[in-house]
């Protein structure tokens, strides 16, 4: 079944001769986000890129740059359980929404995988699989949340 939500317009793709500056500007805004809440907001939107880069990318036949824009969406997303259990350490607790953003978002990734799977020459199952492994981790993680 197709998953509701929305995913952000990803901007320039990987495969654009400008993208290096957009990388450059998304590690200036890691590196000077210090609250632990606001940095998991800013890797959901990071690795929600990431994954419609991966979708962009293969419907455009960019098969092994789309492979991994999912892996860097899913090592982006893998990141935000711990950002979310040191903010609830320091007494900021995750509101209920982006709780549910991030099952959603984690649900979508999950979706896109699945349809690379599919639509991808076989080759690339492995790396894939790996990434949906990574996915399916997650979700068991944001379950504890």
């Amino acid at each position: 079944e197709k998953i509701e939500y929305n995913l952000p317009y990803p901007g320039i793709l990987p495969d654009h001769p400008l993208y290096f500056f957009k990388k450059t500007r998304d590690k200036l805004l890691e590196m000077t986000t210090r609250d632990s809440m606001k940095k998991a907001e800013l890797y959901l939107l990071f690795s929600d890129k990431k994954i419609a880069m991966a979708m962009n990318l293969a419907k455009n036949g960019k098969d092994k740059t789309a492979i991994t824009s999912l892996a860097e969406a899913e090592q982006y997303f893998s990141q935000i359980p711990d950002l979310v259990k040191t903010s609830e350490k320091q007494g900021v607790s995750p509101t209920a929404d982006f709780l549910a953003r991030l099952k959603l978002s984690n649900s979508k990734h999950k979706e896109v995988g699945n349809s690379l799977l599919r639509d991808l020459p076989q080759n690339f199952s492995g790396e894939i699989n790996k990434s949906l492994d990574l996915n399916r981790k997650l979700k068991l993680e944001l379950e504890k949340l």
